[in-house]
């Protein structure tokens, strides 16, 4: 990015402070090419300066004004409000909203004709550059901007493009599931320090074990059943232990946490 150039972040909760540190890890944008806003200025600052940012303002309208790319990470019930006083100034900008359920149906509602804008759906890894970043296909930047988009967030994991029918399931996926992998690996390191190893180590080695496998997955292609049957040899050790978890219902389980999730909606 261009140093001269500016992204802002409105409201700068979680997933903002996600971004930016992968953002800033990536070397793609600098600290002071970065522009904040959030309701409680206090906790605002001491986060900014945490990570070198010194532009920490009091509103949305002083981030507009300075930004280029202005991201909206305020949570959905509060978008309308908080954009629809800016929505001249953000007509000359590119708008990125993090907004988990504002479509870009409705941000056409809600912004000025003619306004670029791009609705995506990042997970937390993206913190690491190992995040994977949902953006609906559906979009008004043009080829240039989306182009300036990818190169400057593809430093904090995958970029997928979806269409609006798939990119509720995909969020519940890549959204919900570092909490489920998170129990996964947190599961594993207490059967590890049952049987008596260091909970440190366990730690490590689980992540690392998941880590490992997915970007094996990834990096191949393969199967995961047949990654599964790869190390599970006749009358093995690993065999036992994937029995077990069907008998406990593992995959089931699995699932079934997904559709609880769609139920909610």
């Amino acid at each position: 990015m261009r140093k001269d150039r500016k992204i802002g972040f409105i409201g700068f909760g979680n997933m903002a402070q996600a971004m930016t540190d992968g953002l800033l890890r990536s070397h793609a944008v600098a600290p002071e090419q970065i522009c904040v806003c959030a309701k409680d200025s206090g906790r605002l600052r001491r986060r900014a300066l945490e990570r070198g940012i010194e532009h920490a303002y009091d509103t949305a309208r002083e981030v507009a004004e300075d930004a280029d790319l202005v991201i909206v990470a305020v949570k959905p019930y509060l978008v309308e409000e908080v954009v629809a006083p800016i929505r001249e100034i953000l007509s000359g900008k590119v708008v990125v909203s993090v907004a988990a359920g504002i479509s870009f149906d409705r941000y056409e509602e809600i912004l000025l004709p003619g306004t670029h804008h791009l609705t995506i759906m990042p997970n937390t890894p993206v913190a690491v550059g190992e995040g994977i970043i949902l953006c609906e296909e559906k979009h008004s930047l043009t080829d240039e901007e989306f182009g300036e988009f990818c190169r400057l967030f593809s430093g904090l994991g995958m970029i997928q493009v979806l269409p609006a029918s798939q990119f509720g399931i995909a969020g519940d996926l890549s959204g919900c599931g570092p909490a489920f992998a998170a129990m996964f690996i947190e599961a594993l390191a207490d059967g590890a320090v049952l049987y008596g190893l260091a909970r440190p180590a366990a730690y490590r080695l689980a992540s690392q074990m998941v880590l490992g496998t997915a970007k094996l997955q990834l990096e191949t292609g393969s199967h995961p059943g047949a990654m599964k049957d790869a190390v599970c040899s006749p009358g093995g050790l690993t065999i036992a232990g994937v029995a077990e978890l069907e008998r406990n219902g593992f995959r089931g389980a699995v699932i079934d946490a997904l559709g609880a999730v769609q139920k909610r909606k």
